[in-house]
């Protein structure tokens, strides 16, 4: 009745046939109990908490499927925070017990999704490997000799062994991307600022990213499109333009001559040239680059001043609790203070320096694919020689932050005799996440390397992800744009295209904003609201005008996710709730024209 992997297709087709998430949540439990492996999780939710969760689902929205991610189990890093779970970031002495969820679980939790527990990690999320936390290391779901990557282990681990459809995980080095190559998974790693880190205890804040662990590529968007969009109360989350890549003829960079380095493993290096060949035979058009500006970029996140971001992050802590820290760990951040102010300023001039370089190569580019990471090792060997060994992990992946990418891990295969995977990553400009994500589920597809633990399993169908061909992005307006009203000529000067007319889900409200002028409605969310949906339109607009468009929006409007009543999707118009205050409400009369109508 359950499958081996709990991908989102294969559960939406279960409750559609009437599993109920109770019945999931029965089985997870089963499923965690029966787990081989104890250094999944810090923290799991509590049965009773679990249950009573799916119970709070089905009350306000009974109906299968009804919400974007109805009665998905997810498991969260455990610096992220989950209201009534402890946060502790791997150190049981810095552990506190927040009060509300961190916005990308809030967003999740409205969604629909379950959480199961808080996920090992190495501590204060520092390190590639996964050994470094008191809670034991979490291991490959291959071969329990071998590392599970980190920082996000159990995270990764949860979702390879059946145990939650996705994790949450987070990225400073590509910590949401080597562990998705060691555990056969596809690691999103959004583009920073993209997806806001509200409730997220810093490791480097200003390019730390929350990422997402799946067996699919369009799981894994599917996931992100619900935890991104901006939130004004984390100082580095950004709104937003689309990015285009080219639909065909995809000139993909990869390494050659001596940037080239496997560390000995011929078999990582064979699969990489695998992938080669097979996005090859997808129409890319393979480019030799050079890597060196981009390698001289990721040395600077351990081996420059960005480590006292770190610092910054815990530097009471670390004072007043020194033996609270994993022993490599504390030998990382307090390194940190043998820089200056000035070492920092002549950092970042070093990095713009390097990002000048790496624009003569992107000249030539559309995206980067490399080694996830290029070798692995066992836990006894990275306990011998924990740094040197864990910055290995991170040649392919430590600039992708600093210089604002967004980067897709999948798949690549097994070494020759089947035992151990590998991942390759794609990464592509800052914003180009969606556009990325078309070539990464195709060529994921190609290789064929299944889900998880469940290395023979086909990707699901439902999830497979098309390109745009027209190019065009789709925004939902709401009121002053649609057909007829007299803000509609800014859609379509700009080259926009009326795609439908539809409604929102049923939770939305929609108010009368004050002293707007032309008059606008204000379209917020109400989880448990049990309505009809309001009118929309969707139209779509050139990417150039839509990033126009959105920054020309006034407060309080802005640009979020709208849930229409198919259960897809779109950005659209939300509006701020303090601004509706005391205005007039118009839900009931089910969409702005007709507001505007009894008006006149």
């Amino acid at each position: 009745m359950f499958p081996a992997f709990l991908d989102l297709s294969s559960l939406k087709a279960a409750y559609a046939s009437g599993l109920s998430p109770l019945d999931l949540v029965d089985e997870v439990l089963a499923r965690i109990a029966a787990s081989d492996d104890p250094a999944i999780f810090i923290t799991k939710t509590p049965a009773d908490d679990l249950r009573a969760a799916a119970l709070d689902l089905l009350a306000r929205a009974p109906e299968a499927n009804s919400l974007p991610l109805w009665g998905v189990p997810f498991a969260v890093k455990d610096n992220i925070d989950v209201a009534g779970l402890p946060t502790t970031a791997a150190c049981p002495a810095f552990a506190y017990r927040p009060e509300r969820d961190a916005t990308v679980v809030a967003r999740l939790k409205a969604a629909g999704a379950l959480v199961i527990g808080k996920t090992n990690l190495d501590q204060f999320a520092t390190g590639l490997n996964g050994t470094r936390s008191p809670h034991g290391a979490p291991r490959s779901v291959f071969d329990k000799d071998y590392v599970s990557g980190g920082s996000s282990s159990g995270s990764a681990v949860s979702v390879a062994s059946g145990l939650a459809s996705f994790a949450l995980g987070t990225d400073t080095a590509g910590s949401g991307r080597v562990p998705a190559a060691f555990n056969n998974l596809v690691g999103i790693k959004p583009t920073p600022g993209l997806v806001p880190n509200v409730g997220v205890v810093p490791a480097c804040r200003s390019i730390d990213v929350v990422t997402v662990f799946a067996g699919t590529v369009g799981d894994g968007v599917a996931v992100r499109k619900v935890i991104d969009g901006y939130d004004a109360a984390d100082p580095f989350s950004k709104k937003a333009y689309p990015v285009r890549l080219p639909a065909s003829g995809l000139r993909i960079g990869v390494l050659a001559g001596t940037e080239r380095e496997f560390y000995g493993n011929a078999a990582y290096e064979a699969l990489y040239d695998a992938a080669i060949e097979r996005a090859k035979a997808l129409g890319a058009e393979i480019v030799a680059f050079d890597y060196g500006p981009f390698r001289e970029a990721a040395e600077l996140l351990y081996n420059g001043p960005w480590v006292a971001e770190r610092l910054a992050a815990v530097k009471d802590f670390i004072v007043s609790n020194p033996a609270d820290f994993d022993p490599t760990v504390r030998t990382i951040i307090s390194g940190a203070a043998k820089y200056s102010a000035v070492d920092a300023f002549e950092g970042l001039y070093k990095l713009e320096a390097l990002r000048q370089k790496t624009l003569v190569e992107w000249e030539k580019l559309d995206v980067l694919m490399l080694p996830t990471s290029p070798t692995t090792c066992t836990v006894e060997a990275m306990l011998a020689d924990p740094i040197a060994r864990n910055g290995h992990f991170g040649r392919y992946t430590n600039f992708a932050n600093l210089f604002g990418y967004a980067a897709i891990a999948i798949p690549a295969g097994f070494d020759a005799e089947g035992h151990l995977p590998a991942g390759v990553t794609l990464f592509g400009p800052a914003f180009s996440d969606d556009a990325l994500a078309a070539f990464a589920d195709a060529l994921h597809r190609a290789l064929a390397r299944g889900m998880g633990r469940d290395r023979h399993a086909g990707l699901p169908e439902p999830s497979r992800i098309s390109a745009d061909d027209d190019g065009l992005v789709p925004i939902v307006v709401v009121g002053a744009h649609l057909t007829g009203m007299p803000l509609n000529h800014e859609l379509t000067r700009a080259g926009g295209k009326f795609v439908k007319a539809c409604r929102t889900a049923g939770d939305y409200r929609l108010f009368v904003l004050p002293n707007a002028s032309p008059p606008k409605p204000g379209l917020i969310r109400s989880p448990g609201l049990d309505g009809r949906g309001l009118a929309v339109e969707v139209w779509k607009l050139p990417p150039g005008a839509f990033g126009r468009f959105v920054q020309n929006i006034p407060a309080p409007l802005g640009i979020g996710k709208v849930v229409l009543d198919d259960g897809s999707q779109i950005s659209g118009f939300l509006c701020e709730p303090y601004a509706l205050e005391g205005a007039l409400e118009i839900t009931e009369l089910g969409g702005w024209q007709a507001y505007i109508q009894g008006r006149r």
